[in-house]
């Protein structure tokens, strides 16, 4: 596979007219935030067909992506409540897009089976304690502009690059409702941008093994180039 990107920018593709056509392709994530206060993107080529690739992202359990600073950053986070003895919640047995969401507070918002699919949350979350809002559903998402709040947007996109591989692409948009919150998310963003990229490339790193262990084709043959 290719080296994610940590880069939000247009993926720039080198065979004739394949850019020219991924552009001209809407994203669905487009109708739920279209301009954002801040956006992130990790990119892969993976060796697997779209739709291979895009079952691996619908069905991922976000549990199985791991890395160790993930793993200190968890261990961090739940070390106050350790040290003065607070009851925990049990962790989930897992976190998927499938069915009812199994991540708090978020949402699926819309999906084009082989291409893309879109989930979103409504909260608070540049506080210590994140608060989601549980009251907007995906039909309200994209209009919802009450003062107070943040929209996130996320997508995986997983469009055809040649014949027997996939660009994917996981991308986040976030969108705050007034400028208190705004200013606050800024100075949040600022501080944790490069772990949100880190946690975003170890997704899609993690999307594409699971994808290139389930197709039998040999790998092209510029795989040891790549």
């Amino acid at each position: 596979m290719a080296n994610a990107t940590d880069t939000a920018l247009e993926p720039t593709i080198d065979a004739p007219g394949s850019s020219e056509r991924l552009r001209a392709a809407p994203l669905l994530l487009d109708r739920y935030v279209d301009a954002a206060d801040a956006s992130v993107a990790a990119h892969l080529i993976v060796d697997a067909p779209s739709d291979v690739t895009f079952e691996a992202a619908r069905t991922l359990d976000l549990l199985e992506v791991r890395t160790p600073l993930l793993a200190a950053s968890f261990w961090a986070r739940g070390l106050p409540a350790k040290l003065l003895r607070r009851p925990q919640p049990p962790p989930p047995e897992q976190l998927t897009l499938e069915g009812d969401l199994s991540l708090p507070g978020w949402m699926l918002l819309d999906q084009e089976p082989g291409r893309e699919i879109v989930f979103g949350a409504v909260g608070v979350f540049w506080t210590p304690t994140i608060r989601w809002n549980l009251d907007v559903a995906p039909p309200e998402f994209a209009a919802f502009d009450e003062p107070g709040w943040g929209k996130i947007a996320c997508n995986y996109s997983t469009p055809s690059y040649g014949e027997r591989r996939t660009l994917l692409t996981y991308e986040c948009r976030t969108l705050t409702t007034d400028d208190e919150s705004r200013r606050l998310f800024h100075r949040y963003w600022w501080l944790i941008r490069p772990f949100v990229q880190h946690i975003m490339d170890a997704t899609v790193r993690t999307i594409a093994v699971r994808a290139e262990a389930t197709t039998t084709e040999p790998p092209p043959l510029d795989r040891a180039g790549s």
